[in-house]
């Protein structure tokens, strides 16, 4: 550039764009309102009360790129949103990190919270899980073995794999066996 040429022409500081210069307050200002414009259009419903959050995270993101280059740069709507996106995945994955857990009360009377099931509880689980066996061992064996699998977790085509059945013997099995469950359960006098 020759000491004659004049100055590169300023863009102005809307739609995104920054000025070569340090910001001013009109800039910040204009800056801000395209930044809550792209938030807006980047957040999800569900995000949608930490918006206010994500504009700062932005405009902080924005701010300390303008200053590491010494105001020598423009940042077009493109970088705006991009960095709006950013902010967003680092706020999700902050979302999804955190657990956080409603205060139910405030008050001393719920006590400290108890690490083991109450006596009661654990007494009656023992029992169920008598009755069960017990019942268990009234149905015959491929009905057995089926409900034992399905209860274990595995899908009604997982037993049929895993016993080497058809997948309609495997089906019929297993929900056969289950309504004989239910029944030895109710004659125990055991219900849901």
């Amino acid at each position: 550039m020759d000491a004659q040429d004049p100055p590169p022409a300023r863009r102005p500081a809307g739609n995104g764009a920054l000025p070569h210069s340090p910001l001013t307050d009109d800039d910040y200002g204009r800056l801000r309102v395209d930044v809550v414009r792209v938030v807006a259009q980047v957040c999800p419903g569900w995000l949608g009360s930490r918006a206010d959050d994500l504009v700062q995270a932005v405009l902080i993101r924005v701010v300390e790129a303008q200053r590491k280059r010494e105001g020598t740069g423009e940042f077009s709507t493109f970088y705006l949103r991009k960095a709006a996106h950013s902010a967003l995945v680092d706020e999700i994955r902050r979302c999804r990190r955190r657990q956080e857990v409603a205060l139910q009360s405030d008050t001393e009377e719920d006590g400290p919270v108890a690490t083991q099931p109450d006596p009661e509880r654990l007494s009656a689980g023992r029992q169920l899980g008598r009755a069960i066996r017990d019942c268990l061992q009234t149905l015959v064996r491929p009905r057995r073995l089926a409900v034992v699998l399905n209860l274990q977790g595995h899908s009604v085509p997982e037993v049929g794999r895993l016993l080497r059945w058809k997948p309609k013997r495997a089906e019929n099995l297993v929900y056969r066996g289950l309504a004989d469950l239910r029944d030895c359960l109710e004659r125990r006098g055991v219900v849901p």
